[in-house]
């Protein structure tokens, strides 16, 4: 079983940074493709960003390309996603998402196994 822990969400104005953070635990971390997916109120769960097992392929929805950053320490079992020019519809809860049967999860919720808590995201205008 693996384990997945946000940290780094939080209230910020519009233009602000954050940088998320998910510690994996139960299953070697190098065997795992990444993924964040967010979901605002009312609305269904959407893809962000997701980083393959090696970190050397990567993806990004539209509305975040060229703004986040996601990136994977695989010394500390850590995947990271850096959030720049944050605007008021970048609000959600984000969740970090795992899964051991793909060399690179993709945009789809349903190839990920492994998936956690959520930590809110609120931007101000």
């Amino acid at each position: 079983q693996v384990q997945l822990v946000e940290s780094g969400g939080g209230l910020v104005q519009a233009g602000a940074s954050l940088r998320l953070s998910c510690a994996v635990s139960g299953r070697p971390f190098s065997i795992l493709t990444m993924g964040w997916f967010r979901q605002a109120p009312g609305k269904e769960r959407e893809f962000v960003a997701a980083i393959s097992r090696s970190g050397l392929s990567n993806g990004y929805a539209d509305s975040v390309k060229g703004r986040f950053i996601i990136s994977r320490d695989n010394n500390k079992n850590t995947v990271v996603l850096l959030m720049n020019s944050l605007q008021p519809e970048d609000t959600a809860v984000y969740y970090c998402a795992a899964d051991s049967d793909r060399y690179y999860g993709g945009t789809y919720p349903t190839n990920y196994a492994y998936w956690g808590q959520g930590t809110q995201v609120t931007v101000s205008s």
